[in-house]
């Protein structure tokens, strides 16, 4: 919170790492699904969905012009802003445009409902107005790890959402969380998760790892108690046959998230072999590998 301002966050507040220096204007308050069985971002109370009135939005937009300097980007916050209706996230993207005319980017997380709930023109709309990258939490490309983890959404779905976003100009981060579906599972998620990026070609592509700082009562709920977690050689071995699988032209891929041990940047597919060494040196030298100590991660 920025003092004497207008400015106000509801706690806590999320952002993907690489909009460490961006300005984030939190236009929703949670996430409007938010029954995702490994995700406790807004499971706090005061984390329960609602809108920012439109007026406060286009009010700390007027006094972050005039009080605020420094930043390139702006990070449309909580969860799933693009579940605002289209005529309202215009009034804020036209508000951003006229009040930030250095801004280079405009982003926000998305949930593939989201997207499926709004026209083409309506994207095309949007990417036009400024909406340059959206954040997408595809999570697994396996339909019976989707339906175990309460996402929601189906493979096909996602894929159809993140083709729609790049046929309207909009760019893609897909996120893919390893570990998600357990050692049981494991083969499954890494192979389905390359194919959905293989028939998306996002843009971006990270793999997160699997946080569970409240227990897995629940995540091992909706696997019918088939949840299996996986020790640190095993993720690595799960993410080597993701990254095997992906086939993919340029898309920039980060591991750089504060949950993953190894910390993996390239573009794919002209880096791919590089990766795969450096994922093999993990599991057969951990001590050369440059892994981030265990202290350091969230859990």
């Amino acid at each position: 919170m920025f003092a004497g301002s207008p400015i106000t966050y509801i706690d806590p507040l999320f952002r993907p790492p690489s909009e460490a220096r961006s300005f984030i204007l939190q236009v929703t308050n949670g996430c409007s699904w938010n029954q995702c069985t490994f995700c406790d971002m807004y499971t706090q109370p005061q984390k329960k969905f609602r809108a920012k009135a439109e007026e406060a939005v286009l009010e700390e937009i007027r006094w972050a012009r005039d009080h605020l300097t420094g930043f390139r980007r702006i990070f449309l916050a909580d969860g799933d802003p693009l579940v605002l209706p289209t005529r309202r996230l215009l009034v804020i993207l036209g508000a951003i445009r006229e009040n930030f005319p250095h801004i280079n980017r405009v982003s926000a997380y998305c949930l593939p409902r989201n997207v499926s709930s709004k026209t083409d023109q309506e994207l095309k709309d949007l990417s036009e107005a400024g909406l340059d990258l959206i954040y997408l939490g595809a999570e697994s490309g396996d339909d019976f790890v989707l339906q175990s983890i309460n996402k929601g959404e189906s493979r096909q779905g996602t894929i159809l959402a993140l083709n729609r976003l790049r046929d309207a100009g909009i760019r893609r981060s897909v996120m893919i969380i390893n570990g998600l579906a357990g050692a049981r599972f494991s083969e499954q998620h890494a192979l389905h998760s390359a194919t959905l990026a293989n028939e998306t070609q996002p843009e971006y592509l990270a793999s997160l790892v699997i946080n569970l700082p409240h227990g897995e009562a629940r995540h091992q709920a909706g696997f019918n108690g088939q949840f299996e977690r996986m020790p640190q050689h095993a993720l690595f071995a799960e993410l080597r046959h993701f990254v095997a699988a992906l086939e993919l032209k340029a898309t920039i891929f980060r591991s750089d998230h504060a949950s993953n041990q190894l910390v993996l940047k390239g573009v794919l597919g002209k880096d791919k072999t590089k990766l795969l060494d450096q994922i093999d040196l993990a599991v057969s030298s951990p001590a050369q590998a440059n892994l981030r100590p265990v202290w350091t991660r969230p859990f």
